[in-house]
């Protein structure tokens, strides 16, 4: 679900620096399950919520010399991803980075999605003061966290720093390490996992 807005990078980064506690808060509200899914797709669970940790340590020791080449979200990612990289060459392990099926068949028809891999007919809004209603948004809202909970690593990861974090798809493919066909591959078919959700919740209220 959205967060509450952060600061700009340069208040953000001058409050880092000054250990303010409040703005350290926000942004690990902000950044942490993106971080922690990001390690998971890359090393698995075993380790991914370790990674995630080391990675806010060392934001932390490399604020100071931040040079400011991307934004500041852009760079804790990459930093999660090194980390996680890293990790990876240690534990000799063999963690397959492509955790899905690159076979681009639609799961739901493609025209539901204009060219820019947006919904063409998003869901009704569910603005209302009705109780009855105000209840089926909070479980429409349930049921979209579980779902995303439950995507493939990889699937959750790019879903949450594109639609989330709003970061861009060349930086994605960098984190991720994935080319952009691969990229879009990933998106749509979180997507269409995400739609089916929803569809099925109109119909008859469940996940």
């Amino acid at each position: 679900m959205p967060h509450s807005k952060l600061p700009s990078d340069d208040e953000l980064i001058k409050g880092l620096l000054a250990n303010d506690q409040a703005i350290y808060l926000s942004v690990v509200k902000t950044y942490h399950s993106t971080m922690t899914n990001i390690a998971r797709s890359i090393i698995g669970d075993a380790f991914a919520e370790e990674v995630a940790q080391e990675a806010w340590l060392a934001m932390a020791k490399g604020l100071p010399k931040f040079e400011r080449r991307s934004s500041f979200k852009t760079w804790l990612m990459c930093i999660v991803s090194n980390n996680a990289k890293s990790r990876l060459r240690r534990e000799s392990r063999q963690v397959h980075l492509g955790e899905y099926n690159l076979d681009d068949s639609p799961v739901v028809n493609p025209q539901r999605f204009n060219k820019h891999g947006h919904w063409q007919a998003p869901p009704k809004h569910w603005d209302s003061d009705d109780p009855e209603m105000l209840l089926s948004s909070q479980q429409l809202g349930d049921c979209l966290d579980k779902t995303v909970d439950a995507l493939p690593n990889q699937q959750r990861a790019a879903l949450e720093m594109f639609e989330q974090q709003d970061i861009p798809s060349k930086e994605i493919c960098n984190i991720l390490e994935v080319s952009e066909s691969n990229l879009r591959v990933l998106l749509h078919r979180a997507r269409s996992h995400v739609r089916n959700m929803i569809e099925r919740f109109h119909e008859d209220g469940t996940c």
